[in-house]
């Protein structure tokens, strides 16, 4: 919605397409950077051209000061509407939402409709009409389509599509996903809870930014912020990444301390020493597949309240089984490398490594499934670092479970 005067602008509207599309490419902190040397009117065009929860983003980094002099140079539809996605929570449709346009009243005609429409689409996009009583309640939507066939003379009252379909600001996108997804409109109105209609959400850009959080998804299973991109300074990045891999360490020490417990089984029985990188990484692939069984769950809403204990029971029963099986063909295989290492006592050894295996990927299913469940209950982010906790989780399970029973067992 382009609504800055020309006349105040520096940059031509070539430019402010290129700038428009290197501000959706980048990350907040990023984008900021590369507006702050525009004058006002040029941050506010290219903020205008670029999703609203982009921009409500990229506007939040500004200074205070530097933020209340670009919302001034806004038009006020515009700049109320960015205080007013400010007030919903982050990822909300009210983050989401244009400035409501195209309002008609019900008892007008067809023909004066298309008057004031006519003025209507010279300063915004306007996809259809959203009729409104004299308090704003919205109460019917005008195809564009509909209105063309009209008789002229004809209220819109008889015309619109009554009890029209629309959004509650406070849905998350994914939900608002779910509740668009038989009926695929370009626009689509948000009405608070008392049927006031507040604004309009794209259909463009609640795919948009479903998108941007499917992909930050997969970093954020390893500690990398929703907000780098490519284009993020080294020195930021690393700011970001930084912190999980010490935090990474820490946890790898406490792995460490188990193999340090068992140092003189380890000295006795050398050949364990060899099984200690199959453990580990065949109990943290079983525990990454859980972990992803139930992160799908979880984002795709089939994960209801009262679930989560079938679900843990399922995967713990899932790892006991393919733990089993793997664990007969380790077992078979640690025979083998025994003998050809002239090991003592082979067959106690690949029953140790059959029951290790069978027990680690049952912690591992275990640990998979609850360590998001867990997150969730705590209130963070149940995607944010999980692998982190869980692979520390399946190393201590199988490398305690490994030499633990080789101690026991092994004499």
């Amino acid at each position: 919605m382009s609504t800055t005067p020309i006349s105040s602008r520096t940059l031509d509207n070539e430019q402010l397409s290129i700038y428009s599309t290197r501000v959706n490419h980048a990350g907040p902190r990023e984008a900021r950077d590369l507006l702050e040397p525009l004058p006002d009117a040029d941050i506010v065009e290219i903020l205008s051209r670029v999703s609203p929860s982009v921009a409500e983003n990229v506007l939040w980094r500004f200074p205070e000061s530097r933020r209340r002099s670009i919302t001034a140079a806004a038009p006020t539809l515009l700049s109320k509407q960015w205080e007013t996605n400010r007030a919903y929570p982050g990822g909300s449709i009210g983050r989401m939402m244009d400035p409501p346009v195209g309002i008609l009243p019900p008892d007008i005609s067809a023909a004066e409709a298309v008057t004031r429409l006519r003025e209507m689409v010279k300063h915004a996009l306007i996809t259809y009409g959203f009729i409104c009583n004299p308090d704003g309640f919205l109460v019917g939507i005008l195809v564009m389509r509909d209105l063309l066939l009209a008789d002229p003379n004809e209220r819109l009252d008889h015309i619109m599509l009554k009890n029209p379909f629309s959004l509650d600001p406070k849905m998350k996108a994914l939900d608002a996903m779910r509740a668009v997804l038989d009926r695929h409109y370009p626009v689509y109105p948000v009405c608070d809870v008392s049927g006031v209609f507040i604004g309009l959400v794209r259909g463009q850009t609640l795919f948009q930014q479903e998108a941007i959080e499917i992909s930050a998804q997969a970093g954020a299973m390893v500690g990398v912020e929703k907000e780098e991109r490519i284009s993020t300074p080294w020195q930021r990045s690393l700011r970001y990444r930084h912190p999980w891999l010490q935090l990474n360490l820490l946890t790898a020490f406490l792995a460490a301390g188990i193999v340090s417990m068992f140092s003189t089984t380890i000295a006795r029985i050398g050949v364990l020493a060899a099984f200690l990188p199959v453990m580990n990484g065949q109990t943290a692939n079983t525990g990454c597949q859980s972990l992803a069984v139930t992160l799908r769950g979880m984002i795709l809403g089939e994960l209801k309240p009262g679930q989560h204990w079938p679900v843990v029971i399922k995967e713990a029963c899932l790892g006991t089984a393919n733990g089993l099986l793997v664990g007969m063909m380790a077992g078979l295989g640690m025979i083998c490398f025994a003998h050809f290492q002239h090991a003592e006592h082979p067959y106690k050894l690949a029953l140790v490594v059959c029951i290790a295996m069978s027990g680690s990927c049952l912690a591992a299913g275990i640990s998979g499934a609850c360590v998001p469940l867990l997150l969730r209950k705590l209130g963070f982010d149940p995607v944010t670092a999980s692998s982190i906790f869980l692979t520390t989780a399946t190393d201590i399970a199988s490398t305690y479970a490994l030499l633990g029973l080789a101690t026991l067992i092994v004499h």
